[in-house]
């Protein structure tokens, strides 16, 4: 069996939008579980927070998410980035722009010095997105 190794991001109150808004920019299938559906819920208030989301997308992007509930400690990050890298440019530059909407370019798709194109972005949760086209080989 294969190790995988998945980014989890950790939301306040709005995993559930953030999800679905990776599943537009990604496709891929969603899968959403509440606080309640696992019975897990000290505060009633609570029981339609997500206490695990897993999007996994077509072409083997692959993350989890879930709110933290209001008696734990949330720091939003700034320790952490998400990554996208390949040599499928098109896609690549249709993730930066829907990643972007409503967020911030961070540093623009451009050559980088290692030869490839580079630029990050964070988007309108907060989120930080490095994307890296690999330049062609050869």
């Amino acid at each position: 069996m294969a190790i995988a190794l998945d980014p989890y991001l950790n939301f306040r109150g709005n995993a559930r939008e953030a999800m679905e808004f990776y599943r537009e920019v990604f496709g891929g299938e969603l899968t959403v579980a509440t606080f309640a559906d696992f019975h897990a819920s000290s505060d009633p208030g609570e029981d339609g927070l997500v206490m695990h989301s897993y999007l996994e997308g077509p072409e083997g992007i692959r993350f989890m998410a879930a709110d933290v509930p209001r008696r734990m400690e949330f720091r939003p990050g700034t320790n952490f980035s998400m990554s996208l890298s390949g040599d499928d440019e098109t896609a690549l530059r249709r993730y930066f722009e829907k990643l972007s909407e409503g967020g911030s370019v961070l540093q623009p798709l451009e050559k980088a010095p290692w030869g490839d194109t580079f630029g990050m972005c964070a988007d309108r949760f907060g989120i930080t997105w490095l994307v890296n086209i690999s330049a062609p080989r050869g």
